[in-house]
């Protein structure tokens, strides 16, 4: 067998959205627009949306990216959500992409959190959102490749966690918000 033969397949090329994202500037006061390419390329400070969904067990919706995602591709998400559209408020965004995402329509957000997630290029002020649901899921074939559930502190030690993700899930664990009954 030769080298080759055991190098990993590359990454499919990542598909990025054409959409206008609302950039904020660092004290998270809206600043303008631009596109997802330019928002990347330049790593302008944005918003983002942290969705996080769980079931009567107390487990939580873990989804896997997929693999032409370009931020973090097929990683673990423990939140579903995203960037937040140009001029959209935050609360509508979060049941965009819940919807998106997931197929989740109708179900009551809890807003939770409000963090700061600036690593790696990355500048986000994120909104957390609990939402409780036992329903059936439509992943977003372009976003999301499967779902899971699982209990909580097993899904903060899973391998491949997307680091924004896992730090918004860490600050509601800490904070009790996903304990039973919260």
């Amino acid at each position: 067998m030769t080298d080759d033969a055991l190098a990993p397949a590359p990454l499919p090329a990542p598909r990025i959205a054409d959409e206008s994202i609302q950039l904020v500037d660092a004290r998270n006061r809206p600043c303008g627009s631009a596109s997802r390419a330019t928002m990347r390329r330049y790593r302008y400070w944005h918003r983002a949306t942290y969705i996080v969904v769980r079931n009567a067990a107390g487990e939580l919706c873990v989804q896997r990216r997929t693999l032409t995602k370009e931020v973090f591709p097929g990683g673990l998400d423990l939140a579903a959500g995203g960037v937040v559209g140009a001029g959209e408020p935050v609360h509508l965004a979060a049941r965009r992409e819940l919807a998106e995402e997931l197929g989740i329509v109708g179900e009551p957000l809890r807003h939770v959190l409000e963090f700061v997630y600036d690593a790696d290029g990355h500048h986000i002020f994120g909104s957390a959102y609990l939402v409780d649901y036992d329903g059936p899921l439509t992943l977003q074939a372009e976003e999301v490749a499967d779902a899971f559930w699982c209990p909580p502190e097993e899904a903060l030690t899973l391998e491949g966690v997307t680091p924004d993700t896992r730090q918004a899930v860490e600050a509601l664990w800490q904070r009790g918000w996903l304990e039973a009954g919260a």
